[in-house]
């Protein structure tokens, strides 16, 4: 990652009781134009890790500086996967999942 053109960004986000299953399946069988709809949007080295005793998610990605979250959020493909997805998590009155961003506090290169 080249620190001049991109960022990291890290966020947690809330799974339902008994979903984390079904959310690793769906993941597992994530949408090709999905995952090129991020790339195209400048979002890169992205993982998911649960807290199995929480079912709070952990998420980290690497993205473009001046990202458009609001292009990306208002993209089909992106709402139709918040729609697959919005029976096992957490999410916003439009769909969109709740996403807590997190402060880094530390990194290592």
């Amino acid at each position: 990652m080249d620190p001049l053109t991109h960022e990291r960004h890290a966020f947690v986000m809330y799974l339902n009781p008994g979903q984390r299953d079904e959310y690793r399946r769906r993941h597992d069988e994530i949408w090709p134009e999905l995952v090129a709809l991020l790339k195209l949007h400048g979002i890169g080295n992205y993982s998911i890790h649960v807290d199995p005793a929480t079912d709070r998610l952990f998420a980290y990605l690497e993205r473009e500086k001046g990202f458009d979250g609001a292009a990306l959020a208002s993209d089909p493909v992106m709402r139709r996967w918040w729609d697959h997805m919005k029976d096992l998590m957490r999410t916003h009155p439009d769909g969109a999942p709740v996403a807590d961003p997190l402060v880094e506090v530390f990194f290592m290169a």
